[in-house]
Order: C-alpha cells, then sequence, then structure tokens
C-alpha cells in the first residue's frame, strides 16, 4: 500500500494532470470538435483522485493520536495536542 507522503504527491499530480485536460478539451470545444469522449475520461480522472482523497484521509486519522478513553482523533498543531 502506498504511504501518505506517495498519496499527496499522486494527488497533486493528477489534480494538475487535470487541469491541463480541461484546458486542452475548451481549446477543442472552441474548435468545434466534439469532446464527449475526453469530458468522460475528466469525470474517471475525477472520481480517481476523490478515492485517492479518500484513503489518504482515512490514513491521515489512522495515524492520529486519540483522545483517552475515546476513538476520537486529536487534531490540530502538536503543541496542542497534550495540554
Amino acid at each position: 500500500m502506498p504511504d501518505l507522503p506517495f498519496l499527496r504527491a499522486e494527488i497533486e499530480r493528477m489534480r494538475y494532470q487535470l487541469q491541463r485536460q480541461r484546458k486542452e478539451i475548451r481549446a477543442l470545444q472552441k474548435a468545434g470538435i466534439p469532446t464527449k469522449a475526453a469530458e468522460e475520461l475528466l469525470e474517471r480522472m475525477q472520481a480517481k483522485i476523490n478515492s485517492l482523497c479518500e484513503e489518504r484521509d482515512r490514513r491521515r486519522t489512522e495515524g492520529l493520536p486519540r483522545y483517552p478513553g475515546t476513538d476520537k482523533p486529536i487534531k490540530g498543531p502538536a503543541e496542542r495536542r497534550y495540554r
């Protein structure tokens, strides 16, 4: 399974790629070329990014310390965690 820094880098890379693809689709639409297949590809890419974000969030909360006696993660800066 990929680690957290890899997931973050992959999400960033895919978001950048998605932006480039959208820009190209706009240029094709402006030229009057059909873009249905390209838009479907964008939808699949966005779904993949969303699943990676869910995985990233799940892994991030797994690594956080928990409040004593509960399953609730302690979020925020480290200096606020142990007062």
